[in-house]
């Protein structure tokens, strides 16, 4: 297999290499939409672990620190892999759920209400 970047891998082609792996090994019947779910909150749990107690302001310098480096880029790839996982699944359509999301996010946050502010749209 190729190596895989950011810059010269689609998300059809990272969704093919997950649905090969989880056919090759069976997995299809205990992937459920709710298995799926609970694996990504999870994970995305294991993730906030590697913060947890840091000063907000730490974070960024954490998530580049060479030793826990390797440790977040597995939870966060654990992450992605279940989310794909969950649209292989359920025929999700992940660029056409994004692009809809980020319309519908355009219209709650405005540029000109949100913009350098982290309100909550109802506060804006």
């Amino acid at each position: 297999m190729k190596p895989l970047t950011d810059a010269k891998t689609t998300v059809a082609e990272l969704r093919e290499r997950v649905l090969a792996f989880v056919h090759e090994r069976d997995w299809e019947q205990f992937h459920t939409p709710k298995n799926l779910s609970m694996a990504l909150a999870a994970e995305s749990g294991e993730l906030m672990e590697h913060f947890l107690w840091a000063e907000s302001k730490d974070s960024l310098a954490l998530a580049h620190d060479p030793k826990k480096r390797p440790a977040i880029e597995a939870e966060i790839a654990d992450v992605v892999i279940y989310a794909l996982e969950f649209a292989n699944i359920c025929g999700i359509d992940l660029a056409a759920a994004i692009e809809s999301k980020m319309v519908a996010n355009g219209k709650k946050y405005p540029v000109e209400k949100a913009r350098g502010r982290a309100d909550k749209y109802t506060e804006l």
